[in-house]
């Protein structure tokens, strides 16, 4: 006998709210697979697979139209590694430049907190007069 769930149950086993399915059924990642007499979507085990591949994807930084893509792949005939290692070294890219970018915030703020300990006797902000330069960006 096949497992189905409802949208708070399928919710509760991958451990997100029913607004993230419905969200994800108006991107057409998901669907239900039918309906209860009392109209409520139904959803399989396959379904529930597909959610947890969404949040997988997710949490390593793809974004919905990535996963687009991989469950396109996943879903199709074809030997996509070569799309699979576009996406990730997209990514990576972006990872890598968003780290680059990080450090530059971290080191920023770093100078700008020991900027506002130590330079603020004249009752002006060092950090305010520092991003009101044209040279703080």
């Amino acid at each position: 006998m096949t497992t189905t769930f409802t949208i708070g149950q399928l919710a509760s086993k991958a451990d997100v709210p029913t607004s993230t399915i419905r969200y994800y059924e108006r991107r057409k990642l998901l669907h239900p697979n039918s309906r209860s007499l009392g109209n409520y979507r139904l959803y399989d085990e396959q379904t529930l697979e597909r959610l947890l591949f969404i949040r997988s994807s997710q949490e390593v930084g793809f974004t919905l139209g990535d996963i687009e893509s991989l469950l396109q792949f996943r879903d199709g005939n074809g030997k996509p590694c070569s799309d699979v290692q576009h996406l990730i070294t997209s990514r990576l890219q972006q990872v890598h430049d968003e780290r680059k970018h990080l450090k530059r915030v971290d080191r920023l703020l770093t100078q700008w907190l020991k900027i506002c300990t130590t330079v603020c006797k004249d009752g002006k902000c060092g950090v305010i007069d520092g991003l009101n330069a044209p040279n703080s960006k």
